[in-house]
């Protein structure tokens, strides 16, 4: 393992469907991550394709955005910048599976020209969209293994210890979020729109927003309790801005095994921050130490049904209350 590595993480506003476009913006961040030297840099989830407009389309409409990680004319480009700037690029799109579904799916370029690709678990994005049932953990080229969680991946903390588990040093954790219209009484909240569009002349007020209890708030409340209870690195890339009618916060990141914040941004602006992380302070980082502790015995529960379980659009969408185990 190298003593250090350098890493950035980008939030950027994507173009819905505009494929050329994002593309075309991800290039510019690879070439100014290539310029500061950095080794693994993290692009948000499904920015090659668009979010949030993609549940409003029919099955051939997210079929068309789909591609091939073996043909795709997206990833092919990736990878070849990958090579050229020998650095590791993660990008979220939509595959098509040789399987013949498609998936909320997130493409590790490395540097070798190989790709690593997880599909996320937990995808309520269109009915057209499968779930992933695998996780993703990797060797790199600098000695440490790279974990790969999308968006609500993230949220159950079974798939981050379970990542850690397998070895992740470092976990890429790709998101669209902020913003949301959560049912949850104290979750998140829509950001008008128009506040976003007057971004430049309410300076004070987006920057509040994105900071408050509907951006970094939110995220400060779980996010680095996933870093800090492994013993890992987390990456944290997110869209920003207008996301068809919600507004992400950005608020990319990134947070040390301790679960301290290294370096972030709340700007509401396209953005990208970069740290050299110190691989010394895994090894004896509380997480690890606690989880050298553990009695795995114990823990048949966190394995069986419990009756309540849902699918992920309907856990995601329903108005119904979820069910509590009482026996």
């Amino acid at each position: 393992m190298t003593a250090t590595i350098k890493t950035a993480v980008v939030q950027f506003q994507h173009q819905a469907g505009n494929k050329k476009y994002n593309l075309m913006m991800m290039e510019g961040f690879i070439q100014q991550a290539a310029i500061n030297g950095v080794q693994i840099l993290a692009f948000p989830e499904m920015c090659i394709s668009g979010y949030w407009h993609v549940p409003k389309l029919d099955n051939d409409g997210v079929a068309a955005l789909a591609e091939s990680v073996e043909t795709g004319s997206s990833v092919r480009l990736i990878r070849k910048l990958a090579v050229k700037h020998q650095m590791l690029i993660g990008a979220g799109f939509i595959e098509r599976g040789d399987d013949g579904r498609l998936y909320n799916a997130y493409a590790a370029c490395m540097p070798d020209g190989s790709v690593y690709t997880h599909r996320k678990m937990h995808a309520f994005e269109h009915p057209s969209i499968s779930c992933g049932d695998a996780y993703t953990v990797f060797d790199t080229p600098w000695g440490v293994k790279v974990g790969i969680l999308i968006c609500w991946d993230n949220n159950l903390v079974e798939n981050a210890r379970a990542t850690a588990l397998l070895g992740a040093d470092i976990l890429l954790a790709p998101h669209q979020t902020g913003g949301t219209n959560s049912r949850s009484p104290y979750g998140m909240k829509p950001i008008p729109l128009e506040l976003w569009e007057q971004r430049a002349t309410r300076q004070e007020e987006i920057t509040a927003a994105f900071k408050g209890a509907s951006g970094r708030e939110w995220l400060l409340r779980w996010l680095p309790s996933r870093a800090h209870d492994n013993g890992m690195f987390i990456l944290f890339s997110n869209g920003v801005g207008a996301d068809d009618d919600e507004v992400r916060t950005g608020n990319a990141m990134i947070i040390d095994p301790y679960g301290r914040i290294v370096k972030e941004t709340w700007a509401a602006a396209d953005a990208m921050v970069s740290a050299e992380l110190d691989l010394s302070l895994i090894p004896m980082s509380t997480g690890r130490r606690w989880m050298a502790g553990r009695r795995p015995e114990l823990y048949h529960t966190l394995t069986e049904r419990q009756g309540y379980e849902r699918d992920a659009i309907t856990a995601r969408f329903s108005e119904e209350l979820p069910g509590i185990k009482t026996r």
